[in-house]
């Protein structure tokens, strides 16, 4: 009978009726994980607390340089108003996080383009679902298409039309077809034309726009595709490609650049004398260098064997004109290299603080000792020549 009356008690414990507890028990959350202790935690920015990573590219409104875009490898595009005291991220609510270009409409600096999919052909990077473009500074986003081209290298507007864009699509790195080659639109990226194009596992790296005359476009093309064992970065088609009809034609410019397959090729042109560019080629093994052309492209002069290689050309590759003086060129690698002799020596700088792995280079046009460096670490600036 006891043990029956025991087992009665702890029954109705058990079972005891909601409506039986008071309203202090009620409040009182259960210990343990369960939806009650869980509404505590909501999810917030903390910023970024450590150094970044992987910047991608880097845009400076040049009609106000305390605004700057920055586009980061695998973490979106990062917007500041007061030259990097504080950051908003600015595309967080788009489909893609990685970020391969950023370019501000030199006609309007409100309408910023961005290029999804991060530009190198590393095993780790992200892809894209194509161009965006922002007409109010970032606050909003349209997808305006190019959605399978994965991966996107350079974006360059008219700066006499902000409706002509041209933009460098590299295509998808592990696989062929989707959209790769050299795309224009003249109607603001309602459509889409290919202009410049090859195999099916050539893509554009880069587009560069003459400053005197934007009609006159070179463009450099990649072959590549990369599988779990290998990078194949490199082949007939990759190459250094001039228009002088904004894009309707084109022709190969081979007159001093190697007869042999090439890999990723970096080009620019010097702000100061636009006759003159340079192109850092990536050859077969790692070997290559740099080349300049003191006529518009027509021919060419190695100048340097250096490759700058770490992890691969094809995680690197780009190059960057000083616009105040035409034989100073800066060269991304692990380390940051300058040339200040047209291409002769490049020497590393000095960057004892700087985090390695360099991928943009921003100069200030009315500034000889100021740099911007965008790098695996985050974005560094020098006042005094580095």
């Amino acid at each position: 009978m006891l043990t029956l009356l025991r087992i009665s008690l702890i029954i109705l414990i058990l079972f005891i009726p909601e409506f039986a507890l008071t309203a202090e028990e009620k409040e009182t959350p259960k210990p343990g994980l369960n939806e009650a202790t869980l509404k505590g935690l909501e999810w917030r920015s903390i910023g970024p607390a450590m150094t970044a990573g992987r910047i991608a590219d880097i845009a400076v409104n040049q009609k106000d340089r305390s605004t700057w875009y920055v586009g980061v490898g695998s973490g979106g595009v990062w917007k500041t108003d007061n030259r990097g005291t504080t950051w908003t991220p600015v595309f967080d609510s788009e489909a893609s996080y990685s970020i391969g270009c950023v370019t501000i409409d030199p006609n309007n600096p409100d309408t910023v383009w961005v290029g999804t999919g991060e530009n190198v052909s590393g095993r780790h990077v992200a892809y894209g679902d194509g161009i965006y473009r922002s007409i109010d500074g970032g606050k909003s986003w349209t997808n305006m298409g190019l959605k399978d081209s994965e991966h996107i290298g350079m974006i360059r507007v008219d700066p006499r039309d902000s409706n002509v864009v041209y933009v460098a699509v590299q295509g998808p790195l592990w696989s062929s077809g989707g959209d790769r080659g050299l795309y224009k639109t003249i109607d603001g990226g309602k459509t889409w034309q290919l202009i410049l194009s090859a195999g099916k596992y050539t893509g554009a790296n880069e587009v560069h726009l003459d400053p005197n005359n934007p009609d006159i476009v070179y463009a450099s093309l990649h072959q590549r595709f990369r599988n779990v064992a290998a990078l194949m970065d490199g082949g007939p088609e990759s190459g250094i490609h001039k228009s002088i009809d904004g894009g309707k034609t084109w022709r190969e410019l081979t007159n001093g650049v190697p007869k042999e397959d090439k890999g990723k090729i970096g080009l620019a042109i010097s702000p100061v004398n636009p006759s003159v560019i340079y192109a850092t080629i990536e050859l077969a093994q790692r070997t290559g260098g740099l080349w300049r052309s003191l006529d518009a492209g027509e021919s060419w002069e190695k100048r340097s064997d250096e490759v700058y290689s770490g992890t691969g050309p094809h995680y690197y590759q780009e190059i960057f004109a000083s616009p105040h003086d035409v034989d100073t060129v800066y060269q991304v690698a692990p380390t940051l290299y300058r040339t200040v002799d047209g291409g002769k020596t490049m020497l590393p700088v000095k960057n004892d603080n700087v985090h390695g792995d360099y991928h943009a280079v921003v100069f200030d046009p009315t500034d000889p000792d100021y740099l911007m460096v965008g790098t695996d670490g985050g974005v560094y600036e020098s006042f005094d020549g580095t």
